[in-house]
């Protein structure tokens, strides 16, 4: 089991360099790398040093963070989300990076669960095979929201079956797990190469469809049937990455070393009761 980091975190004010050092110090095997920030890095860094800083370092980067609602684009739009994969893909060798991470759109209009499925595995099939020369996986998150258009693990998994690519994953976050309501026993019947990640996080006590982002909670503290989900994943073998993912507004503006350290030990806490 490792602990890694997600940047949305602190990503209000923090930039890639304070959280590679705060991450570093403060015990985080491994980071997720927006890829926002890495473009605001590079306005002042080379590649060539974030691989120095990753060769001389116990933190590594696990995935880069992510194409962002890649089904029923149009072609600029489609085009925008091909170039930051082609962006992604040239720096994997040298980062010694090789996964990126995607999620659905909103908003599709009046669809079938089978009309989206057709059209996302679609999408996923071809991003995959630009990736595929450059080694580089593809991790699928489905949205815990009402207007996403998939929205539970139980679709998400079928999605990525479909693909039935070993290069294509999905990513279980406990926050979109918890908000539309998905099932235990989905999880308890997937195959567990098909999980390459799980986003570690909570939520307040809203009903479900109602939560948002804002509403996410350090691990441990809110309504998120964490124990349970973890218990299955153990059940199963799971000892892959789980990566902190926040995206709470009153924690962004916390110090962003304090935040880091925090989101750390609140993690580790969670995590210590099964490994």
């Amino acid at each position: 089991m490792k602990i890694c980091y997600n940047q949305a975190t602190m990503m209000k004010h923090s930039t890639l360099e304070l959280d590679l050092a705060f991450c570093e110090q403060h015990g985080y095997d491994l980071i997720e790398i927006r890829i926002d920030m890495l473009k605001d890095y590079l306005t002042r860094h080379t590649a060539d040093e974030l691989a120095a800083f990753f060769s001389g370092s116990h933190l590594k980067p696990y995935a880069f963070n992510g194409l962002e609602c890649i089904n029923y684009r149009n072609a600029a739009d489609y085009a925008a989300i091909k170039a930051d994969l082609a962006f992604v893909c040239g720096l994997a060798d040298k980062l010694h990076c090789h996964m990126v991470t995607m999620d659905p759109s909103f908003d599709v209009g009046h669809l079938t669960i089978g009309e989206i499925q057709t059209e996302t595995v679609n999408v996923i099939c071809d991003l995959a095979a630009a990736a595929e020369p450059f080694g580089v996986k593809l991790a699928f998150e489905f949205i815990g929201h009402p207007q996403c258009c998939i929205n539970t693990f139980g679709q998400g998994y079928n999605i990525v079956q479909a693909v039935n690519r070993s290069d294509v994953g999905l990513i279980l976050d406990l926050f979109h797990f918890h908000a539309m309501g998905s099932s235990l026993d989905d999880l308890r019947r997937a195959d567990l190469d098909k999980i390459f990640m799980v986003h570690i996080n909570d939520v307040e006590d809203l009903p479900r469809g109602s939560c948002t982002d804002s509403d996410r909670l350090w691990p441990g503290e809110g309504a998120i049937d964490t124990d349970a989900i973890l218990r299955i994943l153990c059940e199963k073998g799971y000892d892959g990455v789980y990566s902190l993912e926040l995206f709470r507004p009153e924690y962004w503006e916390m110090d962003i070393e304090q935040a880091i350290q925090t989101g750390y030990d609140k993690t580790a806490a969670v995590l210590h009761r099964y490994y």
